[in-house]
């Protein structure tokens, strides 16, 4: 099943020409470590150590440093696309093996810095401690891709969402907005329709758009859920199932602030709900 995929994934980066960048979306596969480093060339190709707060090894409120080594994610997508995925309007497609996804806009790139990594300094394995109990440690390789958030409050309340460990492969196109801001949906919930993509669409799907890690419907199901058992679900999801992978919204920010955006995504998404389908 992965070999068809980057069969297809290669293909379509291969029938792509430069000329519809803006207006379609192209593929690219990672390389390795080494290979990548070659293709980046002899400046900026040596790889270089850089120290994030690790947000998937939070306790307590704490996030430990921890030092990596990787190259520079605008200097890795400039090589993979050429200089036109930095277009305004675009966004780039993480995914991982286990069909993760993570939709990031491209202007995130010019606000913080980040890289794709492939090992830690320190020499230790390349992975994180499963918080599940009983669970094995999680690899990140082949790449994950780190944010430079010891100095920006912002990035270190954010979380782990928009850090994609495992990752293959990357796709840019055009923005999601059409799909998650349909006709007939007011622009004033184009906040809501960022805190769904943020939040929700690694995982989850909305109208058909997301990832395949568990690809429900959050359109469709909302309507099965009070206002009170929604936030309940988003907020503490091992209260309702037990077990699940399912982790907490937006751990790192306030409670007040964490129930507002489940309140907003659930107006957002019976607001939605409500329209035709496509």
């Amino acid at each position: 099943m992965k070999a068809a995929w980057f069969a297809r994934a290669v293909a379509a980066a291969l029938v792509m020409s430069s000329a519809c960048a803006a207006t379609a979306v192209r593929a690219a596969e990672l390389p390795t470590p080494a290979a990548l480093g070659a293709q980046l060339g002899p400046r900026i190709g040596q790889a270089v150590t850089v120290a994030v707060l690790e947000p998937h090894l939070k306790h307590e409120g704490h996030m430990p440093e921890v030092r990596y080594v990787g190259y520079p994610a605008d200097a890795v997508l400039t090589a993979l696309f050429g200089p036109g995925w930095r277009s305004p309007g675009q966004e780039l497609t993480f995914r991982a093996l286990d069909g993760f996804m993570s939709r990031i806009p491209v202007e995130r790139f010019a606000q913080h810095r980040a890289w794709l990594v492939h090992a830690r300094a320190d020499g230790r394995p390349f992975q994180v401690d499963n918080d599940q109990p009983g669970g094995k440690p999680v690899p990140l390789g082949p790449f994950y891709l780190v944010w430079d958030n010891r100095s920006s409050t912002a990035l270190q309340a954010e979380g782990g969402m928009q850090w994609p460990y495992q990752v293959v492969s990357v796709d840019v196109g055009p923005s999601s907005t059409h799909a998650l801001l349909p006709a007939g949906l007011a622009a004033t919930y184009a906040d809501a329709a960022a805190l769904a993509r943020t939040h929700c669409l690694s995982c989850h799907r909305i109208r058909g758009y997301g990832g395949d890690k568990m690809p429900l419907e959050l359109d469709v199901m909302v309507r099965g859920y009070d206002r009170a058992t929604w936030r309940r679900w988003l907020l503490e999801p091992a209260s309702v199932r037990p077990g699940t992978a399912m982790p907490p919204l937006a751990e790192g920010l306030p409670a007040p602030e964490r129930a507002a955006i489940a309140q907003r995504l659930y107006d957002y998404l019976q607001t939605l709900s409500a329209l035709p389908a496509r």
